[in-house]
Order: structure tokens, then sequence, then C-alpha cells
């Protein structure tokens, strides 16, 4: 009862009393307002955007029923922002799948401060309580490494029917178990929850911490971000796949961190080889089909996208439902949508959240 009350309040505090504060931002317009959060704010104008370009992306913005915020940052300053849907800039919603690109951070981060000591360490080594010796030999193979490029040989569960299963369980270290290989490890991309939340595991049971306790020490306080809620499984991890709450703006700083090659005010928060090897990819046209409308050649690195939209080819961060961070390398900008969440993956969902992606892919199709 008492845990049950504890996550009432947190849940109270995130969702409901952010939203009897006025809203900082103006709600007519989309030009930020400086806020005590860091950012600084400008113009389109004044940062070499044309002004209608978006003013037309925040006029096609208000025509979607789902969409929560839109942010666009230009040569570090914050120069497009408006909230929907009763949202504001003080509301923290969970980012869905965005948590892994975090996840992908903290990999590096607990490289550099040896931590972790290679790429090439197994999966098995931190999962001692599991009999290896009676599972598929090649499990015992998996590196990190193919746990990032998502070529861990582990089922993409949504197309091969394991979804329901894994979000059944609370705990999934057994099903390291129980799930199937469906290809050699590093021989086939295959998108897995699974291997994602495992490599969260990995990190906090390394740095022999939570996984929110390593984040917060090295890199949400340093940039002044706070971590509003992360839910954890039945064992008390906190889920390294999904569900980390932070605010738009928050998103937009980790967006401008990895643009800058992960130095934030002068300190070296991520290493720079880190962002680099991250963000090119090991896996390319990972669906082996066009899925989007103005968002093409959908590539895979270590937990990030890349893609294609008009001339521009950029890095990008993808949750359920329409959350995005992109990073648009050749225009020095930041772009953050998100969205309601969807609990399902039926094609309602779907077409909610491929309307926030298209939005996002035309505008930078447009520049």
């Amino acid at each position: 009862m008492k845990t049950t009350i504890v996550s009432l309040i947190i849940l109270l505090t995130v969702f409901f009393i952010p939203s009897c504060n006025k809203n900082p931002v103006d709600s007519t317009g989309y030009q930020p307002k400086e806020f005590q959060d860091g950012w600084q704010v400008s113009t389109a104008e004044e940062q070499g955007l044309d002004p209608q370009k978006l003013k037309e992306v925040y006029q096609a913005a208000d025509q979607l029923k789902n969409i929560y915020s839109l942010l666009v940052v230009k040569n570090s300053y914050l120069v497009g922002e408006k909230y929907f849907n009763r949202q504001s800039v003080l509301i923290a919603n969970p980012i869905a799948s965005v948590t892994k690109s975090y996840t992908s951070a903290f990999v590096g981060i607990a490289l550099q401060k040896k931590i972790l000591t290679s790429l090439d360490q197994k999966l098995m080594d931190f999962f001692p309580e599991l009999d290896w010796q009676k599972m598929d030999a090649r499990k015992s193979q998996i590196t990190i490494k193919q746990m990032l490029q998502m070529r861990s040989g582990y089922p993409w569960e949504e197309f091969e029917g394991y979804l329901n299963r894994l979000f059944a369980r609370g705990n999934w270290i057994p099903l390291i178990k129980e799930f199937p290989l469906t290809s050699a490890p590093g021989s086939r991309f295959g998108y897995s929850n699974l291997t994602a939340h495992l490599m969260g595991i990995i990190v906090a049971r390394a740095a022999n911490r939570s996984l929110a306790a390593f984040a917060t020490t090295y890199l949400f306080d340093p940039m002044a971000m706070k971590i509003a809620y992360w839910p954890t499984d039945s064992l008390g991890y906190h889920k390294g796949g999904g569900d980390l709450y932070l605010t738009p703006r928050d998103m937009a700083k980790f967006g401008q961190l990895y643009l800058n090659r992960g130095l934030y005010k002068e300190i070296q928060l991520i290493p720079a080889e880190w962002v680099t090897v991250s963000l090119q990819p090991y896996s390319f046209n990972i669906y082996g089909r066009e899925i989007l409308s103005y968002v093409h050649q959908l590539d895979y690195g270590y937990f990030w996208l890349s893609a294609n939209s008009g001339s521009h080819r950029y890095n990008f961060s993808w949750g359920h439902g329409g959350q995005m961070i992109v990073l648009l390398h050749d225009l020095n900008m930041v772009i953050v949508a998100t969205a309601e969440p969807q609990a399902g993956f039926d094609d309602a969902a779907w077409q909610k959240e491929k309307a926030v992606m298209d939005l996002v892919g035309k505008f930078i199709s447009s520049l």
C-alpha cells in the first residue's frame, strides 16, 4: 500500500501540479520565452532559418490531435516552441524508446569511466545467476556491441510474436533463457526491447548503483536536467529500453549535447568518439521497405537511427507514439517532438505516430 501511495504522489506531481502553473510559452504562437533552465532563445530570422517554413510546420502541428510539443533549436538557440493538448513547458511525459538513446549514452560514459571495459564484453558476464550451460550456446557469445546494434539474435518482438509475452512479465531476466535466438548473434538486425532493457541492467550492475543514480551523477545533474519519473521492473531495475519521463526542453538539451559531440559548457560529458560510433549506421534499410512518407532509408547505429528527408541526412531517436529527438548536423539544428503515448501497436496507433513523424520529416524536407 505504501508503494502504491508513493507512486500515486509521483504521478500527481508529474501530470497535475505542473498544469497549475502559468505556461511561460505563449499558447497562441511558437516564439519561445526565457525560462530558468539554461536555454537561450532567439528568432528564426536571427539564426538564419526561414520564418515562413517555421510558421508552416507549427500551423500543420495545430491540426494533429495527438501531438504534445514541437521544439526547434538552431545554432544552440531555441527558436521555435509550442505545446498542444493542455501540455506546457513544465510537464514531463514518457518518452518511450527515445530512452534507448540515453542508455546508449550511459554505455559510452561507463566505458570512459572504466566501469565497463569493452564493447566485446559478453551478455553472460553480467548475469551469473543464469545457467548458461543449459541454453543455446550462441547466447554465450552475445556482446554489448551486438546488443547496442540490435543484432543480438533475439527476436524482433513486434514482428515475431513475442511482444505480448515480453510486456506481460515484470522480470525480464529469465527471458534471456526463454526467448529463442531467431538469428545468429551479429548476423541480422532485430529490434529487441529485451536486450535494450538488459543493457540498462548491465550498466547498473557494473556501476553497482541504480541506472537513475548513474544517469543523475554523470549526465543529468551536470546539465541541470531532471528525471521526473522512471519506472522499474519487478526487481527494481529502471527500464533501459523505455518510458523515462522528461520535459521536451530537457530532451532538446540531450539532442544538443550529441550535436556538440558530447561537449557541454566545455565539459566532455560523453566521449566525442562514442558519439561518432553511436550515430554511424551498422544495419541498413532495417524495415526492408518504406514505412513513412517523408522519412526514408532507416538505418541503425547504437540505439540511434539515421534517415533521409529531402536533401538532408540526419540522426534521430524514436519512441512509440511519435516521440523524437532529431539531429540535423548540416543545419546545426535539433528538433524535438512529443506526442500522446500509445499503449497499443495496432494500425490506429501507428497512424497517429506516423502523422507526427511525417510532420517532422516534411519540415526537414522543406529546409
